[in-house]
């Protein structure tokens, strides 16, 4: 009887019916209007909301103490003082540690800005400076909440993985690489309850949501937002997670209208409903999850050079000079970023890799190339959203995504040559850390 017992158990570990799920989910949605983050052409607050802003979270468990939880989220980037903060509340109320639970945000242009992601965007009016420091305590808040209620909603589940693929992202940096390259995939996790029912999808793609340009005043979620929506709307009682992977260098073409948004977004949640149409892998545990800080090298900067840009056409640039010229009268350290990297593993069935910052594309294609063995999938925007994080090669071939993105972003240059070395060592010691 026992020999048949462990049968079983082994039998339903491989189709992943041993892993337990919960869904979480707070509407972020602005009470009115408030200043848009994405673009720095933008004069004003927004002008309405085209479709409801969200955090979802996704808790999954495959055991005592091998849970985790994916947060998405519709912003164009949070800080690290805002996940801090949700990690030390929600490891006081839950538990969870800093290893367990990833924030991920979509991205979109036409989302609030989340108090002080991309810091040197634009100067707020102080009336704006409040409503933002007032919505980031309630983005907080959201996120805290969506954990939580994700972690009581676990119940017994089946999790499947497949991939699907589009082709409206484009590399957009043709004037220096015109045959630049980009990563079509699509990847899906799909999650079923004990009734067999559809409970959650959990999908991704590597391309800006940036379909909707500076000229959109109405919040959205942009394709990924028309995606998610559509899927709800195919699967009633489903919730649908968008993870924003590696797409910097990523736009989708052509852009600049809602009709075209909602275009890419029903594209999206087709190919979705048909990868999970299909015959999918089993997703088993156990969930093994690990994370670490590792220390990126800034290019050197003198104050000569801070000084010299104080005469700078660019306000924003001006800008910048002044805050690093103020730093380094405080003494503080410009020069070097901490920067997380995040690994999940399921059992021997599946890696998620989840980086900070504005990730390029390269990053995913080497990195699937280095893993191998099992899918992989590669998330940017992931933990802190401090700047771009150029690739080796789009480091040397310079313009916005390796040298003047930085400026809006308040970091005091580009980074130094050995940036992608140093990423890469840092995702082999995580990947490690959970067995591959």
């Amino acid at each position: 009887m026992r020999t048949l017992i462990a049968i079983l158990l082994s039998v339903a570990g491989l189709c992943g019916a041993s892993l337990k799920a919960g869904i979480g989910r707070v509407d972020i949605t602005p009470a009115g209007p408030i200043w848009m983050s994405g673009y720095a052409a933008r004069t004003h607050a927004s002008e309405g909301t085209l479709m409801p802003l969200w955090a979802k979270a996704l808790a999954l468990e495959s055991g005592p103490g091998r849970k985790m939880v994916i947060v998405t989220t519709d912003v164009v980037g949070v800080p690290r003082v805002v996940v801090d903060e949700v990690a030390a509340r929600v490891e006081k109320q839950h538990g969870l540690k800093r290893p367990q639970f990833l924030i991920n945000t979509s991205h979109t242009h036409t989302g609030p800005v989340v108090w002080q992601n991309i810091p040197n965007l634009t100067v707020f009016p102080p009336s704006e400076q409040e409503k933002l420091l007032a919505y980031e305590r309630r983005f907080t808040d959201a996120l805290v909440a969506a954990i939580g209620a994700a972690l009581r909603d676990l119940a017994p589940a089946t999790v499947e993985y497949g991939e699907g693929s589009l082709d409206f992202a484009i590399n957009r940096r043709q004037a220096v690489s015109p045959n630049g390259p980009v990563d079509h995939t699509a990847p899906v996790l799909k999650i079923t309850g004990a009734d067999g029912k559809l409970r959650a999808v959990l999908f991704g793609y590597a391309c800006h949501n940036t379909t909707l340009t500076a000229e959109v005043y109405q919040l959205s979620g942009d394709y990924a937002g028309f995606a998610a929506a559509e899927l709800e709307r195919r699967h009633p009682g489903a919730t649908a997670l968008f993870l924003m992977l590696c797409g910097a260098d990523q736009n989708p073409n052509p852009r600049g209208t809602v009709e075209l948004a909602r275009k890419y977004g029903d594209a999206l949640a087709a190919e979705v409903d048909r990868v999970i149409a299909a015959r999918m892998k089993p997703v088993a545990g156990p969930i093994r999850t690990a994370f670490r800080l590792t220390t990126l090298q800034l290019a050197p900067r003198t104050r000569q050079d801070f000084e010299t840009e104080l005469k700078s056409s660019l306000a924003a640039q001006v800008r910048r000079a002044q805050m690093m010229l103020k730093a380094l009268d405080a003494g503080n350290v410009i020069d070097r970023i901490d920067y997380p990297v995040q690994a999940v593993r399921f059992g021997h069935s599946l890696t998620l890799i989840a980086l900070g910052g504005e990730v390029t594309v390269d990053y995913s294609l080497r990195l699937k190339r280095e893993l191998t063995g099992e899918p992989i999938v590669v998330a940017g925007y992931s933990n802190d959203v401090m700047c771009y994080i150029p690739s080796a090669r789009v480091l040397r071939e310079g313009g916005y995504e390796a040298n003047d993105s930085m400026i809006y972003y308040g970091q005091s240059g580009p980074f130094s040559a050995d940036v992608e070395d140093r990423i890469l060592a840092a995702v082999h010691r995580v990947t490690k850390d959970v067995g591959r």
